[in-house]
């Protein structure tokens, strides 16, 4: 008679019953294996005398038998630098070892990054983070990672490292583009719906979705300095009521499955041994039921970096006691021997190690592993994701500034009279591909002149010179990879500079392409590998091509690539209409076009505050009343404030009201407003809604976004918006830490950025 199956193996029973019974039969060193994993690709398990992988890449035999004897918790990037069939054959090789070859047949997860798409060879290479936050859009931000979710699934990976929920508060910071934005609201709204695009409905995660990660855990967006990974020096009001919120939005909105704690440190307690941010708040406050990872060798830091642990064997012990389920990093190996000598108790380890298998069980790995490699092959980067690629980046666009209507271009004049027969693109940024970080090849892409050139055809010549170099040789996204960084030779920027001048006097309009590139803001990994800047300025001589290109008394558009915002006091005095773009993915050339020609309007808006200069920083939108008394000399005024875009048509608000305008402490209320094309042609507008707390017990924020809506509306259209304030839109934290919503007057202000808005007055009782 063949013996019973065991409970684990039994997809009808509930997932507890499944995971206690799998844990009972676990030994030691099968427990350790589910929480200590080999960071990134490292297949081959370097510096070892047998490697996992033969020379062609495949599964060794003797490999698997030498490091998957007790399994494995699981790999991470098998999609970077592999096809999506190859990616769905090894992972499924690598699950059939597992199931069939290994005692208890634990399947792998296999992570990737997913920043904005899948970062790996061809899959689709959505617009970066900053730039999807730009668009106002959750529901296309759910798509996007519903898109991301099944390319990555169908490689046979089942877990990503994504979204970025850090409030962005100090652009030095190079991965402010990582986010998504400055504004706890809008970055909860953008986080819930990217999540929920990855991981679907739930609570089971099925084969078309994937595990989120929330990250990175907590107060990491305005690091000390602006330099990565450097403290976080915040009182606990501000951890809760500005950073927390996106990661709470993510835990109980959105059920997300795993959390990666920050390479930073709270009043002095890193992230990864941190009790009160891992178990207290994060479990027993707000419910987490997934697990928590550590970043890349953060465990590993608390020795090289923070200097809170002796060794290898204490920073495993006080990261796993804090709360950390999965390492990434070398610190866990030692965890077996430590059990063993009683210095860390067994239950402690089997908490881990069950929540680890609880999300095994939730992907149904354990029923189904398997992926079919035909499948990878026909969706990544298919003609529908394409598609969406190319939606996202229209939206995403920004139109900063558009003085005398320059914009859009009409191929057939410049002014009356005066045919547009020459177009010169001129700058660093045009002609290369720039995806912005956590990007891979995506196997296409559209350059800036690439979709400029497409547009035109015949209808004029379009001139190209580079004008300068940001860095050297010239980097696409490519550069987010490497180490050096290397200035340009100013007397061959000369030279370069003096050919855009003579492209841009033959020429009847001038595109300016200009910005970063991946090596000047990026992820500053260590010493050898920086990515924050100690100003906003322009990198390099751009600015001294601009003056130039500008001095020939051409029309003149500025186009902005670029991770973060930048202080372009010059280009926004004296170019007339000036474009943001971020970065904005593999199809970012030919939605540059469709906008510059007008055959998309623009409606982007900014999820963050442009300063002036970096002496204006911090600049986001929501401080305090005393925060901004001015400097000697100095506009206070941001160059481009929150939320802040324009379009090629105009919109008017009216009739802002609040109903009733006088509630209870408990009470909601509507507000209500009309928004009218008052333009010639159709376009989206993004309403926004604030919300001021006249007087309180405690100094209040002088605005906080607490709702938008984006809407289409055809020339003439006139369409009543409205918004939902509960007491969770009015509550703050009082002396006691006690969320309260006091009586008084509150600002209801309703416009198109932070600072044009309209107000009424709503009175709390």
């Amino acid at each position: 008679m063949n013996e019973q199956m065991p409970a684990y193996r039994n997809p009808a029973l509930p997932i507890e019953q499944r995971v206690a019974d799998l844990l009972s039969r676990m030994t030691l060193e099968d427990k350790v294996a589910q929480v200590h994993r080999v960071i990134w690709e490292e297949l081959d398990f370097l510096g070892e005398d047998v490697a996992l992988l033969d020379a062609e890449g495949n599964l060794a035999s003797a490999g698997a038998t030498r490091h998957l004897a007790h399994g494995v918790s699981g790999f991470g990037r098998i999609s970077l630098k592999r096809t999506p069939r190859a990616a769905a054959a090894l992972t499924n090789a690598l699950q059939q070892y597992l199931r069939q070859h290994t005692r208890l047949g634990i399947p792998a997860l296999f992570n990737e990054e997913g920043l904005h798409g899948l970062m790996a060879y061809r899959a689709t290479s959505f617009p970066q983070a900053i730039a999807l936050a730009s668009t106002w859009d959750p529901a296309l931000v759910e798509q996007i990672f519903t898109a991301a979710a099944l390319e990555t699934r169908t490689r046979g990976s089942n877990y990503v490292f994504t979204p970025v929920l850090d409030v962005a508060r100090d652009p030095r910071w190079g991965r402010t583009e990582e986010t998504f934005g400055e504004d706890p609201y809008l970055i909860a709204r953008m986080g819930v719906a990217a999540i929920r695009g990855l991981q679907g409905n739930g609570p089971w995660i099925d084969k078309r979705h994937v595990i989120a990660t929330a990250k990175h855990y907590a107060a990491h967006g305005q690091p000390e300095g602006g330099t990565n990974s450097a403290p976080a020096n915040f009182s606990e009001r501000i951890l809760r009521e500005q950073l927390f919120p996106p990661f709470e939005a993510a835990v109980v909105e959105a059920n997300v499955g795993s959390v990666m704690a920050s390479y930073n440190e709270i009043d002095g307690i890193p992230a990864h041994v941190n009790v009160w941010l891992l178990r207290d708040v994060l479990r027993r406050e707000w419910g987490f039921q997934g697990f928590v990872t550590s970043d890349g060798g953060g465990v590993d830091q608390l020795v090289s970096l923070h200097h809170v642990a002796a060794d290898k064997a204490e920073a495993a012990r006080r990261a796993l006691q804090a709360g950390v389920d999965v390492e990434l990093g070398s610190c866990y190996a030692t965890l077996a021997g430590q059990i063993q000598a009683g210095l860390i108790a067994k239950d402690t380890l089997d908490v881990a190690v069950a929540r680890v298998l609880r999300a095994k069980f939730r992907l149904r790995l354990f029923d189904d592993p398997y992926v079919d490699p035909d499948e990878a092959e026909r969706v990544n980067n298919c003609a529908e994701h394409r598609a969406l690629a190319l939606k996202a980046a229209h939206e995403a666009i920004i139109l900063l500034k558009n003085e005398g209507n320059m914009l859009p271009l009409d191929l057939r004049q410049i002014k009356p009279g005066v045919l547009i027969r020459t177009i010169a693109v001129i700058g660093p940024n045009a002609a290369d591909l720039h995806l912005g970080g956590y990007s891979w090849d995506p196997g296409r892409g559209v350059t800036v002149l690439e979709g400029i050139r497409a547009k035109v055809g015949s209808a004029a010549e379009v001139r190209y010179a580079e004008g300068c170099r940001i860095t050297e040789p010239p980097n696409d996204w490519r550069a987010w990879w490497e180490d050096d960084v290397i200035a340009p030779d100013p007397a061959a920027d000369a030279a370069r500079i003096a050919e855009a001048v003579h492209a841009a006097e033959a020429a009847d309009v001038v595109l300016l392409v200009l910005g970063e590139n991946e090596a000047t803001c990026r992820e500053g990994w260590s010493q050898e590998h920086l990515g924050d800047r100690d100003t906003l300025d322009l990198p390099g001589r751009q600015e001294e091509l601009a003056r130039a290109v500008v001095a020939t008394g051409k029309p003149v558009v500025a186009l902005l690539i670029n991770g973060r915002p930048l202080s372009v006091n010059y280009l926004t005095a004296r170019v007339p209409a000036i474009l943001e773009g971020w970065y904005l993915g593999q199809e970012g050339g030919t939605a540059v076009a469709d906008v510059l020609f007008g055959d998309v309007n623009p409606s982007g808006k900014l999820p963050i505050t442009f300063p002036r200069s970096v002496g204006q920083i911090p600049a986001y939108h929501y401080h305090k009343p005393s925060a901004r008394r001015g400097f000697l000399f100095s506009d206070i005024a941001p160059l481009f404030p929150f939320g802040h875009g324009l379009s090629y048509t105009t919109f008017a608000y009216a009739n802002l009201r609040v109903e009733p305008a006088r509630i209870g402490v408990g009470g909601t209320a509507t507000v209500s407003v009309q928004v009218t094309n008052t333009g010639q042609r159709a376009g989206d507008e993004v309403v926004q809604l604030y919300l001021r707390d006249q007087v309180s017990s405690l100094t209040r924020p002088v605005k906080e976004l607490k709702g938008f809506a984006r809407i289409t509306l055809q020339p003439g259209e006139t369409r009543t918006v409205t918004f939902t304030l509960t007491p969770g839109s009015l509550a703050f934290l009082d002396a006691q830490q006690e969320c309260v919503v006091e009586p008084g007057l509150f600002d209801v202000m309703v416009g198109s950025s932070s600072v044009h808005v309209q107000t009424v007055t709503l009175e709390v009782v």
